[in-house]
């Protein structure tokens, strides 16, 4: 019998980890259920977890119900760690959504919901906390209706008539035999799946996480309607969606297999399998093998990175992250110099590639790239755990990207002696969030095809720096007009150099944009307190929508820049006395309100850039020269 994995996901203190320890208990895996206060739940084993009360890394263990195995799998609410669960959700076969009755939908149950939505995983709701005073769960259930366009279907006992005409509603050969009561009972799981990955229908339990409330109805319509994932006779697939270290220091890939089974010594990508686990909490057991619809953690795989798909798995939709505040690392270098530190904390990018690390030479710092400020609060914590080393860091600034205003033309020439490539780009502005788009307009009688194809690669390989701040482009469709190669002379690196260096010439000549990170907020504040909000999130140059008020409190959702946002949620906690929610998530990237002030501090200057030059390199009496950007265009071969 095949295992399914069920996840658990929710906003901070929606009860998303007192849900999943009384699903553990109430499944007679755990003798009992543990509490964040208490620091002793189950599934949060790292110190860092038990210290700060919040999941901060993935945390699974099988329990069998009504006979069938199954894995749960506990994510991090808060939103600095949402890499993590977005790395976890392709790997569920369904996912409950804990959302408080007392708070409603928050801005990170939005940013689950599309997560669940992209990867098409069948989604229940369970409304938590029914019990507390302010509960209001019928509220709940309607703000869910309009804010995602989903039938939140009460599940008391089972499959239910909201939920079968729900599905008759959505496929015209369902209505028919509905209609004629053509279906038998028995048929009704099969015929709602299709309708639950869509996120048509959403089963929704009320209950009391904390009372044990609701637990058993959750499970009882969870497996009767999610089937088993099957797979066992394709060829071997898997997913990676967790890379971490056990206490001896070894590299543990946490992989779902999709499609056949994985033993102790295969080889996955030229890499052996030394070992495999099957993890509950922080225990674990050595296994032979592991087949379809099974989590296990492998060792051996150095290679693979958490939220890559192995084997012989279906293209799925790729994960993307986008880091949104930087800051410099300050620690002894008597200690420890700038080298060994980039590796350490690469180390740990491995384990979270969300974060980013950069050595900038020309001023000797290294930046880490984090989500948010308690991300660089437990990197703190784990610089101490892992390494015995004290770090902090410097103020944060947002990370920021370029774009351009209008299009440019631009040139890139690479002629050492015995080598040639000239390239002749148009770089125009793209859309809000289109990230950098190649095509081409240039003939294949004027340019082979593959050379065409290799300018394409080299321009999506790397990350091409502004000429403002040396922040990354994007929004930038990059157009191939023309081309040259020489018969004997060109090779691939040729056409890598010369296509760099014609981006990096157009960006020079261009109107460059600066662009800062903007988040959506939602916010619940009390009534007599939301004259203070508005006007705060109105000095800091905040759009909002109209306040909503609902009995003692406000609701108001709106967005604003990062920059002057990203500390206000500890002054907010301050005023409101914990009486108030507020949460973000990243909205895209809007151009900079202080474009020139922010410029003119990081104090980034393109000409001294030698790892990205726009100078183009010709040959003259079997001698290369550097010919400067702005007089490169004369010397070009193409006209």
């Amino acid at each position: 019998m095949q295992t399914r994995t069920v996840g658990i996901l929710a906003h901070v203190d929606a009860g998303k980890t007192t849900l999943s320890e009384q699903i553990l208990y109430q499944a007679h895996t755990i003798r009992q259920a543990g509490r964040v206060d208490n620091r002793d739940s189950f599934l949060d084993t790292d110190p860092l977890e038990k210290q700060r009360g919040i999941t901060i890394f993935s945390g699974q263990a099988p329990f069998f119900w009504e006979d069938c195995p199954w894995y749960l799998l506990d994510t991090p609410g808060h939103a600095d760690f949402s890499p993590e669960m977005e790395r976890c959700i392709p790997v569920m076969d369904a996912a409950i959504v804990v959302v408080s009755a007392t708070e409603g939908i928050q801005g990170h149950t939005e940013t689950i919901w599309r997560l669940l939505r992209r990867f098409q995983v069948p989604t229940f709701f369970f409304l938590n906390k029914t019990e507390l005073p302010g509960a209001q769960p019928q509220e709940v259930r309607e703000q869910l209706r309009q804010r995602f366009h989903t039938l939140p279907a009460l599940s008391e006992e089972g499959i239910t008539t909201e939920m079968t005409d729900a599905a008759a509603e959505e496929n015209d050969v369902i209505l028919e035999r509905y209609l004629v009561g053509d279906i038998q009972e028995e048929e009704w799981p099969t015929l709602l799946l299709p309708v639950l990955r869509a996120g048509k229908l959403c089963p929704c339990i009320e209950g009391a996480a904390l009372q044990g409330k609701g637990i058993q109805q959750l499970l009882h319509i969870l497996h009767l309607l999610i089937p088993q994932p099957g797979g066992e006779e394709d060829a071997f697939s898997a997913r990676v969606y967790q890379v971490h270290r056990d206490l001896q220091g070894n590299r543990l890939a946490f992989l779902r297999i999709t499609g056949g089974h994985l033993a102790v010594k295969d080889s996955i990508q030229g890499e052996k399998i030394h070992e495999l686990r099957r993890y509950s909490g922080a225990k674990f057991q050595p296994i032979r093998e592991a087949v379809a619809g099974e989590l296990c953690a492998a060792l051996g795989l150095g290679s693979v990175t958490a939220g890559e798909s192995i084997g012989n798995a279906n293209v799925e939709p790729a994960l993307h992250w986008e880091p949104m505040l930087s800051a410099a690392v300050l620690y002894d270098q008597s200690q420890c110099n700038s080298r060994e530190m980039v590796s350490r904390f690469r180390l740990l990018a491995d384990e979270e590639p969300a974060i980013r690390v950069e050595w900038l030479e020309e001023v000797q710092e290294i930046r880490v790239q984090v989500m948010g400020i308690i991300q660089l609060e437990v990197l703190e914590e784990l610089f101490r755990q892992r390494f015995s080393q004290e770090i902090s860091f410097g103020p944060c600034r947002v990370v920021y990207r370029e774009t351009i205003a209008s299009p440019v033309d631009g040139w890139g020439h690479f002629e050492p002696l015995r080598h040639y490539a000239e390239v002749h780009l148009r770089l125009e502005p793209g859309g809000r969030g289109s990230g950098i788009v190649f095509e081409s307009h240039c003939s294949t009688d004027r340019l082979s095809l593959n050379w065409q194809r290799l300018i394409e690669t080299h321009v999506h390989e790397k990350e091409h720096k502004g000429v403002l701040t040396g922040s990354p482009v994007t929004d930038l469709r990059v157009v191939l007009l023309d081309g040259r190669s020489h018969e004997k002379h060109t090779e691939g690196g040729d056409f890598r150099e010369a296509t760099y260096r014609a981006i990096r010439h157009g960006l020079m000549k261009a109107e460059s944009i600066l662009l800062e990170p903007w988040y959506a907020f939602t916010a619940v504040v009390p009534n007599e307190l939301i004259g203070r909000f508005l006007s705060d999130i109105q000095k800091y140059g905040c759009s909002f929508d109209a306040p909503l008020a609902d009995g003692e409190t406000s609701s108001v959702s709106g967005r604003g820049p990062v920059a002057a946002l990203m500390e206000y949620p500890r002054e907010f906690a301050s005023y409101t006395r914990g009486r108030g929610s507020l949460s973000f998530r990243f909205d895209g990237y809007e151009p900079c309100r202080e474009q020139e002030k922010v410029v003119e501090e990081i104090g980034y200057s393109p000409e001294r850039d030698v790892e990205n030059p726009a100078v183009s390199v010709f040959c003259s009496h079997g001698a290369g020269f550097l010919v400067p950007w702005q007089e490169a265009e004369g010397y070009m071969h193409l006209k």
